[in-house]
Parts: structure tokens; sequence; C-alpha cells
């Protein structure tokens, strides 16, 4: 154990001059790397799915840079592992975050789906109990935009923009939500006597 030590503390002093007065040149190695690691993370979607870690590891990049530029290249060293450490991380909390989104996303458009059939079929019912038009005049409006939403969701989904058809989707399922109970209303109202 000591051996294999002592192995490291000559490895690393020869690596980087000296440990007391750091390395002698810039570690372009390990920046490029996590240059890389930051742009894989990017790919990933770690901007919006993981953008505390991804911001981050960018803002580490920028300070390995920096201390590049002061010759302060143990510094630099540091930061540059520290932003490829972040970045990779921030990647994988991405990948978990846009799954579970998807997820969201996919059982809303279910969701969704199933309240604009039970709407048509209420609507539909409420028409033949004599409800009258003007009444399901809102109830229409929304089944439409709901179908709308739902044909335009679809390229939402393709593109991969999972968190916009969640917060699209919340809205539209209150809106059929309200709708279909109105509808409910509206039918159990008793009918109107005539004069």
């Amino acid at each position: 154990m000591r051996r294999r030590l002592s192995r490291l503390v000559i490895v690393l002093a020869l690596g980087c001059g000296s440990l007391v007065s750091g390395c002698s040149e810039p570690p372009q190695k390990e920046i490029d790397q996590a240059q890389a690691a930051i742009d894989a993370a990017k790919a990933a979607g770690a901007e919006a799915f993981a953008a505390d870690e991804y911001s981050a590891a960018v803002t580490a990049l920028e300070k390995s840079r920096a201390a590049v530029d002061q010759r302060d290249y143990r510094e630099a060293l540091n930061y540059a592992i520290d932003a490829r450490q972040r970045a990779t991380e921030s990647a994988k909390q991405a990948g978990i975050a846009k799954a579970h989104t998807r997820a969201a996303a996919e059982r809303l458009v279910t969701e969704c789906s199933a309240r604009v059939s039970q709407l048509d079929t209420d609507i539909k019912v409420a028409e033949g109990t004599r409800v009258p038009a003007r009444d399901l005049r809102s109830a229409r409006t929304t089944l439409a935009d709901a179908q709308t939403a739902l044909q335009e969701t679809r390229k939402s989904m393709d593109a991969g923009n999972y968190g916009d058809v969640v917060t699209g989707l919340t809205e539209v399922r209150r809106k059929l939500d309200g709708a279909v109970a109105a509808v409910d209303a509206l039918r159990q109202r008793p009918p109107r006597k005539r004069r």
C-alpha cells in the first residue's frame, strides 16, 4: 500500500512539475474532456432537465479556463475535473428526469384522449335528452380545442418536448373535466315546464 502511494506521489510530481509549485502546463486534455462531457450533457437535455448541475459544470469549466489564463494550472486541473464530473452527473439526471417527464406526458395524452371521448359522448347524450344547443356551446368549444391540442401534442412528443406537453395538457385536462361536469349537470337538470 505504501509503495503504491509513493508511486502516485511520484507520478503526480512528474505530471505537474512539483506538488508544491503546481502543474507546469495547462491541463488541456482535461479541459477538452470537460467540454466534451458538457456538450454530451447538453445533447442529453441537461440544460432543461438538470439545469443546476449542468450550470455548475459550465461554471467550473469557465473557472478552469480562467485559472489557465492566470497560469494556475493546478487550479485549472481541479476545475476541469469538477466540470467533467458535474457534466456527467447532469447527463444522468437529465436522462432520468426526461424519462419521468415523458411518462407523465404519455399519461396525460391518454387521460385527455379518454376525456375527449367522454365529453363527445356526453354531448351527444345531452342532445338526445333535449338539452338546448346554446347550453352546449361552451362544451363543444372545449371539445374542439382539446382535439386540436391533442393533435399538436403529437408533434411535441415526436420532438421530445415532453415538458411542454405536460404543461399544455394539464390545462386541457382541467378544462375537459369542467366541461364534462357541466354537461352532466345539464343532463340532470329537470326539464323546463311548458306554459
